[in-house]
């Protein structure tokens, strides 16, 4: 059984205490000073008698429990983009409402984030760091170290949590990423879903990242489906009209009560989709290539007041290709995917601001606190080198350039990228450039390329625009902190029974008044995939660790050597060094030490051991995340299981056995898993049943059988994988005759998509075959009694 059939059991500890906690919360629960959540009942104010005429009814009156006037909260999170994008920040793409805000509110540039996804997103929302609530490294690479389960745990209550039971109405649209992958089925459990911490509504996606134009969609515990082929249709617009279309209900029903909305788009992860019109936009503007950009940018930021006077640039890692060492043949391939993602990011902040001028057209804005947080972590490189299909990268699979221009051409050529045929990356290149002027990218916790992010706070009337940037270090744990210090609120001992630990944010409120305020953050820690370091006192210590974003594949080879006592650490002086330029490790020994003690002491207390978890999954791809069973039955009506619950198929050895009733010249879907970015797919087209393997679009395997006439049928697909990426031999058997056979020279080790589904009957969301993409979803019209599959062991049975 796989280790991770017992995520829902690491916690099972917890119930044994549930009872004695329980009766200290009701102990304690006769107080109302807010240390205890939910608050006690009100007793009716009435009196109450034998009779009901010797009876008074009075309803007790409401208890207001937060400071008159109290705003209403949005939070707006981007995704994987970095310091050095935003026009804000003296980037190069167009962000007009990061502009607005920060024109009448105040900007922050020693921001700081987790550098990857769900561990940000868990410290946001709790105000802890990532490890401390079992979130050191993203949902689908859990792994059975506490600080590592992907799971946030009951005792760190979220902010929606808490401020529902001060009255508040909570809302959530865009990406969670805070759900173990194999509990987002239809049959969940959903207590670990958006509405099972605190949040009266989410629409959205569960996962790390899904296509924008055909999303796996959910909206509180149900999966919706986007509407199909709709041209005009993208996600990000599809969450502000949802969004917006919840105020309405929010001002009907309650309006007299606050909101806490959390907004977090998918926009910009990956795969960076967009209509053309908004790449087009920048047509031209990246020619120069990214050491161009880097420059440009730098000299912006200096001129801006973004960046200090004296700060230096940093260099190019040695093992990152500059955009000199590119062939010119490939320029015009690397350059679209930048105008992709610029278009995209602008598309994104575009569609941040349609929201807040609905709060303006509703009344709300002047009495909303607006956290505008431009990124998750720094820009991504998990584009490699340029990428169609950017779940390569996280399957560690070699490829070409050569490779991925051969097979852009085979689906359409290079006006196809930013559509629904590709899930497009940029190379990395482009995504360091997008930090300037740091080191690093998304996936490094040492360098501020990785965990540096702009933030711009607005709040009309009590934060006012004196011109002034905020320079004091913070850490995306000091929201939560922040926003109960402005309203009043104790930090709770009790939420929901479930003793609370401490906060490990502090709150930056007092920046808000006063720009050249003394900071008041002592003390943060960052670590991801073992890239790691200290802040202390204006200090840094840190270290690059055993995984270059850049190169997955190249570092996973060498992750299985490393050992994390012998890394070489790094040493800065950030009150004199904003871009961690001078490393100053040589000659302050003493110092260094220090600081790499305080690490160890704070990781430990953190449950960041063993050091690297994060890595696990990339040495043991057999270890992902899976579901217990090797063997199930489905019928004709399932559909939307997620492929990290489904079964194997395309990556283990698999026994399909398929019992059904073919019409003359059937058509449609048997079974599918993943999408138009790979994915397999069996169906069948005027009786002739398909079997296609999409591999990451770079290499297409088909093979077809004779018709199969009217009537029913039984059919066996035996697939053999002998390891992880190896090459798949699949036979297929129609009533008990050999059909067809096919080689797939290699497989996808982990997963073909990050929220694409395995259904039956029917292939949801994006296509896996484009020989069926003007009739997706392409329901088979005949009728399937049942599928059998099994994998792994049970093949032995």
């Amino acid at each position: 059984m796989s280790h991770l059939t017992s995520v829902p059991t690491l916690f099972s500890a917890i119930a044994a205490t549930v009872l004695a906690v329980s009766v200290q919360a009701q102990e304690a629960g006769t107080q109302n000073d807010g240390s205890v959540l939910p608050f006690p009942e009100q007793p009716m104010a009435g009196t109450t008698a034998r009779r009901l005429q010797d009876s008074t009814m009075q309803w007790p009156d409401p208890v207001e429990r937060l400071p008159e006037n109290a705003p209403n909260i949005l939070i707006v999170m981007l995704d994987d983009v970095g310091f050095g994008i935003p026009s804000t920040f003296g980037g190069a793409v167009s962000t007009p409402t990061l502009d607005a805000l920060a024109a009448e509110g105040i900007s922050f540039t020693k921001f700081h984030t987790s550098s990857i996804c769900s561990p940000t997103r868990a410290a946001l929302l709790t105000g802890r760091n990532h490890t401390r609530v079992g979130s050191g490294t993203i949902a689908e690479r859990a792994v059975a170290f506490d600080g590592y389960t992907g799971v946030i745990p009951k005792e760190a209550a979220t902010i929606a949590e808490v401020l529902k039971e001060y009255g508040y109405h909570t809302s959530a649209f865009g990406k969670w990423h805070n759900t173990p992958a194999i509990e987002t089925t239809a049959i969940g459990p959903k207590d670990r879903w958006p509405t099972g911490y605190g949040f009266e509504y989410f629409y959205g996606f569960l996962g790390g990242e899904t296509s924008q134009w055909e999303p796996r969609l959910t909206r509180n515990l149900d999966a919706v489906e986007p509407p199909v082929g709709d041209p005009d249709y993208h996600l990000t617009e599809d969450l502000v009209d949802d969004a917006l279309r919840w105020l309405d209900d929010y001002r009907a029903f309650d309006p007299d009560k606050p909101f806490f909305m959390y907004w977090a788009p998918g926009g910009v992860h990956g795969p960076h989709h967009i209509f053309p019109e908004w790449a087009d936009k920048y047509d031209g503007q990246f020619d120069d290539g990214w050491d161009a950009y880097r420059e440009t940018t730098f000299q912006r930021q200096l001129e801006m007041g973004v960046i200090p006077e004296g700060t230096q640039l940093t260099p190019r890692d040695k093992t990152l290709e500059g955009w000199n060492d590119i062939p010119a043949d490939q320029h015009d391939f690397q350059t679209r995917l930048m105008e992709i993602f610029a278009g995209f990011v602008e598309h994104t902040d575009t569609q941040a601001g349609r929201l807040i001028d609905g709060l303006d057209g509703r009344g709300l804005r002047d009495n909303t606190l607006i956290f505008y947080i431009f990124g998750d972590n720094g820009s991504s490189a998990e584009g490699q080198r340029g990428s169609i299909s950017e779940l390569l990268a996280q399957n560690n699979v070699p490829n070409t350039i050569e490779q991925q221009l051969e097979a852009l051409d085979q689906i359409g050529g290079i006006e196809e990228l930013g559509g629904p045929r590709t899930d497009n990356m940029y190379h990395a290149g482009w995504a360091w450039a997008g930090s300037t002027p740091f080191k690093g990218t998304k996936l490094m916790g040492a360098y501020f390329g990785g965990t540096r992010n702009p933030m711009v706070v607005n709040w009309p009337g009590r934060v006012v625009h004196d011109g002034e940037m905020r320079t004091q270090f913070h850490h995306v744990v000091d929201i939560a902190p922040t926003v109960y210090e402005l309203l009043d609120i104790p930090h709770p001992d009790v939420v929901n029974g479930f003793s609370q630990m401490p906060m490990d944010g502090v709150s930056l409120a007092y920046t808000f008044t006063d720009a050249k305020a003394a900071p008041q953050k002592s003390e943060q820690f960052f670590d991801n995939n073992g890239s790691r370091g200290i802040y202390l006192d204006g200090w840094f210590a840190g270290t690059f660790g055993p995984f270059t974003p850049w190169d997955s594949a190249g570092s996973a080879a060498g992750i299985a050597d490393w050992d994390s006592d012998n890394d070489v650490w790094e040493l800065y002086n950030l009150t004199e060094d904003f871009s961690q330029a001078n490393d100053l490790a040589a000659d302050m020994p003493d110092k260094l030490a220090e600081l790499q003690a305080r690490f160890l002491e704070v990781a430990e207390d953190n449950k960041d051991f063993p050091i690297g978890a994060g890595n696990w999954l990339r040495i043991h791809p057999e270890d992902r995340i899976t579901s217990a069973y090797d063997s199930w039955t489905f019928g004709p009506e399932t559909k939307r299981m997620p492929e990290f619950a489904a079964p194997g198929i395309g990556r283990q050895s698999t026994r399909v056995i398929i019992d059904a009733e073919f019409g003359e010249a059937a058509n449609g879907v048997l079974y599918a898993v993943g999408g138009a970015g790979g994915g397999l797919s069996v169906y069948v087209e005027d009786g002739v049943l398909t079997y296609e393997y999409n591999m990451l679009i770079i290499e297409n395997t088909q093979v077809k059988t004779d018709p199969i006439p009217a009537g029913r049928h039984k059919i066996i697909i035996d697939t053999t994988i002998a390891k992880p990426a190896a090459a798949a031999d699949v036979l297929i058997k129609i009533n008990g005759e050999e059909a067809a056979t096919v080689q797939v020279p290699r497989t996808v080790p982990a997963a073909f998509t990050a929220t694409e589904s395995f259904d039956v009957g029917r292939d949801l969301g994006s296509p896996v075959s484009l020989s069926y993409e003007e009739s997706r979803p392409f329901a088979f019209d005949g009728t399937i009694h049942n599928v059998q599959m099994t994998q792994g062991a049970a093949l032995d049975d």
